[in-house]
């Protein structure tokens, strides 16, 4: 599924809406007209999505600085962690794009499907926020990673492996893959809201750790009796 800019659900909407701050703090040319200027002209005002359903809300610029966290600084584990969880999430949308060809269990597709739906708009979050960031990391020293040595990354075998499986194997292979890959997501999140500083760090690690960690039962529950014991 390569579809990355899909409908947010639950806490995450409040992410999105402090990096749709952030962008617009950061990308705004020029001064701002007195139409989009707050009151006591201290900036634009910006619209902020709320759940399904719920109508948007405009924030103050008093209100937008405050849900985009201005003023905290980005810790060195912050700016892993986005790094880090940008690589993480490709991969996932890998596996997706294989399950929408080749998945046989309804179930098994649809889930596919919604962990697309989630993780593709979450990458967007991170990259907004690194480049909103990326003086900071500057200051602080950009430090490589090795994709290959996070927690849950499938191997290139594994990766064809599952590309070259059909059917009910492939639904097994996915799903065991996937809850891997889940479950090292889950660890990296724990692991970063030990050192974080920033706020939108701190929403997305825990959304990632409360809708993977519920996502991990229901693939629990779609695996066939006895599988993966």
């Amino acid at each position: 599924m390569t579809d990355r800019h899909r409908p947010l659900t639950g806490a995450f909407f409040a992410v999105v809406a402090a990096a749709a701050v952030a962008l617009l703090a950061g990308c705004s040319g020029g001064g701002p007209s007195s139409e989009d200027e707050g009151a006591g002209g201290e900036g634009p005002a910006v619209i902020a999505p709320e759940g399904p359903g719920e109508d948007a809300r405009t924030l103050s610029p008093e209100e937008a600085r405050e849900a985009g966290g201005e003023g905290v600084e980005p810790t060195a584990s912050d700016f892993a962690f986005m790094r880090m969880m940008i690589d993480h999430h490709e991969q996932a949308l890998e596996m997706t794009d294989l399950a929408e060809e080749h998945a046989r269990a309804e179930g098994v597709g649809s889930l596919a499907e919604r962990i697309a739906g989630a993780q593709g708009p979450e990458i967007d979050v991170m990259e907004a926020w690194l480049t909103r960031n990326a003086g900071h990391e500057a200051d602080q020293g950009h430090q490589e990673h090795d994709p290959s040595t996070m927690p849950g990354m499938a191997t290139p075998e594994q990766l064809a492996e599952l590309g070259a499986a059909r059917g009910e194997e492939f639904d097994a292979l996915f799903l065991d893959l996937m809850i891997t890959h889940h479950e090292g997501a889950v660890s990296m999140a724990t692991q970063a809201l030990a050192g974080v500083g920033d706020v939108l760090v701190e929403q997305l690690a825990s959304e990632v750790i409360t809708s993977q960690t519920a996502e991990i039962g229901r693939m629990e529950d779609l695996r066939p009796e006895g599988a993966g014991e």
